[in-house]
């Protein structure tokens, strides 16, 4: 037995067994995707579930250092969609058997915020007659926030840690309270303490990462008892502040397959949870969401944002789709997904197993 099965076989893996399988080549490549493949086989199957994203305002209060729509980036265009478009985004999604929706936004906080997400989520309900589920990326708020948005009609809550390795979070970030590590670990904890489906991700490839902080990032997820997970690999934006550093990086064919890689031995290592492929993945490789999918991913997110719309919604450049209608997109990924041998969850929300045991093994 080579080493890449004998670690393959742990019932828990190091740091040091993740490196090994983050630098897999060549034979010992096929055979982690190969096991990542029988997980996902044995655990969650061939279904795939439609999350149908609406990225409802571009505006935001933070100023990540990587991100294209950081509140100190003058060049973006800022939009904020009104309740009635959001609201026939979600018909869209209803009417085409999509089993959940997303809302994701920059990260705004304030009472007139809070009770328009709180109406939003009141009418998604009586739109789909209670049927659809409904993920919320809103950013760090306060608990009595977070529990209001659970009892509206909110199901899953996903709060990106970016960078789990505290030193590399504040290279990323600005040294102020709004951008603060410890925050986005306690808010992390509230959501799971509140309820919800919590789901975190990582950026792979960012300025200054190093192989031990990858490998931290997927053993942080396992520690933490996550449900899901949306991470993809770092693609820069030509007005931010890490921009400078783009010659230092992997190339983007590296930081594709080294995104496959870590969706892969995350699910070996968290059988159970949801991931999505990242549509960063679609920006690099046109097939990408679906190598994703093949190796581990059961989770798809099709953009149903009005399309005059999607291009402001920038994060990073070359973000794929921005000129398609969601019908379009609908369409095209029917035919992909089956090219990789999976089906289409329709109507299902598609929510983790991992959940349901978390919550069952908390109120023991």
């Amino acid at each position: 037995m080579g080493q890449i099965d004998s670690i393959l076989n742990k019932e828990s893996l190091t740091r040091e067994d993740i490196v090994y399988l983050l630098k897999a080549e060549g034979e010992e490549k096929t055979r982690l995707f190969e096991a990542s493949q029988m997980v996902k086989s044995q655990y969650v199957g061939k279904r795939v579930y439609f999350r149908g994203l609406i990225e409802f305002s571009n505006i935001c209060s933070k100023n990540c250092y990587y991100c294209g729509i950081r509140k100190a980036n003058q060049k973006a265009e800022r939009y904020n969609l009104t309740d009635d478009e959001i609201l026939d985004a979600v018909r869209f999604a209803y009417e085409n058997r999509y089993g959940s929706v997303v809302l994701q936004g920059g990260e705004l906080s304030s009472p007139a915020f809070t009770r328009r997400i709180s109406g939003l989520l009141r009418r998604i309900q009586e739109i789909s007659k209670g049927t659809l589920g409904v993920t919320l990326s809103l950013g760090e708020q306060p608990e009595e926030v977070y529990r209001e948005w659970l009892e509206n009609g909110a199901h899953r809550y996903l709060l990106r840690i970016e960078a789990s390795n505290r030193q590399l979070y504040q290279k990323l970030h600005p040294h102020d309270d709004i951008h603060n590590y410890d925050r986005r670990l306690e808010s992390l904890k509230t959501l799971q303490e509140v309820g919800y489906q919590t789901g975190t991700g990582v950026m792979i490839g960012v300025p200054f990462q190093r192989w031990d902080d990858l490998a931290d990032d997927l053993i942080f997820m396992r520690d933490f008892d996550i449900d899901m997970v949306g991470m993809g690999p770092y693609i820069e934006h030509k007005d931010t502040p890490l921009y400078p550093y783009r010659d230092q990086l992997a190339s983007e064919e590296e930081r594709f397959q080294l995104t496959l890689k870590m969706i892969a031995i995350l699910r070996i290592m968290m059988k159970d949870i949801n991931i999505a492929a990242a549509t960063a993945l679609q920006a690099i490789d046109p097939l990408g969401r679906e190598k994703a999918l093949k190796i581990g991913a059961n989770v798809i997110m099709p953009n149903v944002t009005p399309g005059m719309y999607r291009n402001n919604y920038k994060l990073y450049e070359n973000k794929p789709c921005t000129d398609e209608e969601a019908a379009d997109c609908t369409n095209c990924l029917d035919v992909r997904i089956s090219m990789v041998g999976d089906e289409i969850a329709y109507g299902e929300r598609g929510d983790p197993k991992h959940f349901f045991k978390r919550v069952e093994k908390s109120a023991q």
